[in-house]
């Protein structure tokens, strides 16, 4: 079951399922059903346990004093007091200030329809809470998220999304930055995957008949097909960017990557590795630290060094090293 940090939206639901009059007596079956329905949007697979309704119920009327009875005759749950309700129980300070924390984030994703509909019951959930809490202090002003101007292309997420739940084949338009060119691409999609403020499509093209990614950005007149297809068995959406840093994968053998850094990033990546497989072989005596990686080539790979500028040194393998001294020499060319 995936975890749910706040069990105040389950207790919510439970409350509503059993205080509704169309029908009374809900079973712990159905229960479990209006919770799954409402936090995953579908009851289909087993996503919250017949425990966790039991431990919500218990909880429920240890912690908030809701008077749940169980009938044996109806075969379900029932409150011995009607006028009960859960909507005047309040959030905590610390669940508003995270809930505020989780729609700012969304707020990034403002002009896509698919987080729109997340926002407003994000918001719904906040301006209960707010108003139900004096000493509640706004915390607007306490955090900053990092904001970029919108990216064209977000607007096809949701129908990308149902095209991946439904394996439905999709036809779009897409530009070539090299070429200067648009081309008509008809692919089968796998994954979204979000990286550094962008979305883009991990799906299998019927023309090159390989796994391809395509940034959304350069999506256009995107149309979902009714041809269905099927997921090449080949495809691991877990490991399909396991040697990647960035969203570049192509048909290489990963290989070792050794850098040196100076004291200052070595402390940077060792607070916060670079990649899954960065391994610390040697650390030198003026303070330099020396890190293996187990990686592909990638151009992401190789700007995140040249974005490293003097702090670091590539020293291996040859061709990476040789890749970006020529390409410092190049950048130097142009002062």
């Amino acid at each position: 079951m995936p975890a749910i940090k706040n069990a105040l939206l389950r207790y919510r639901i439970i409350d509503r399922s059993i205080r509704n009059e169309y029908n009374p007596y809900p079973t712990k079956e159905e229960l479990r059903q209006a919770c799954e329905e409402e936090i995953f949007g579908t009851s289909e697979g087993i996503h919250i346990c017949h425990s966790t309704i039991e431990k919500d119920i218990f909880a429920m009327r240890l912690e908030h004093d809701a008077p749940i009875a169980y009938s044996k005759r109806e075969k379900g749950y029932y409150y011995t007091e009607s006028d009960f309700t859960m909507d005047d129980v309040p959030l905590t300070e610390k669940d508003v200030s995270a809930i505020k924390a989780a729609s700012t984030i969304l707020h990034q994703f403002k002009n896509t329809t698919l987080f729109n509909q997340y926002q407003f019951a994000i918001d719904k959930i906040l301006d209960r809470a707010v108003s139900s809490q004096e000493k509640f202090k706004s915390t607007e002003n306490c955090i900053q998220f990092e904001s970029l101007p919108t990216v064209t292309g977000n607007e096809y997420l949701e129908s990308i999304l149902e095209a991946i739940k439904n394996k439905l084949v999709i036809q779009f338009n897409y530009y070539n930055y090299v070429k200067d060119e648009k081309t008509v691409r008809r692919v089968h999609p796998y994954l979204l995957k979000e990286y550094r403020n962008r979305w883009y499509l991990i799906a299998k093209s019927e023309l090159k008949n390989k796994v391809i990614t395509f940034g959304l950005d350069r999506i256009s007149s995107l149309q979902l097909l009714q041809d269905k297809f099927n997921i090449d068995r080949s495809f691991n959406s877990e490991n399909f960017f396991e040697h990647s840093i960035g969203i570049t994968v192509f048909d290489e053998q990963p290989q070792e990557i050794v850098i040196q850094t100076n004291s200052i990033l070595s402390k940077y990546l060792t607070s916060q590795p670079l990649h899954h497989s960065q391994t610390l072989q040697e650390i030198k005596g003026n303070g330099d630290h020396v890190f293996s990686f187990f990686l592909l080539m990638t151009y992401e790979l190789k700007m995140t060094i040249l974005g490293f500028g003097s702090d670091c040194v590539v020293l291996s393998p040859e061709i990476l090293k040789n890749q970006i001294s020529a390409e410092i020499k190049k950048v130097a060319s142009k002062y």
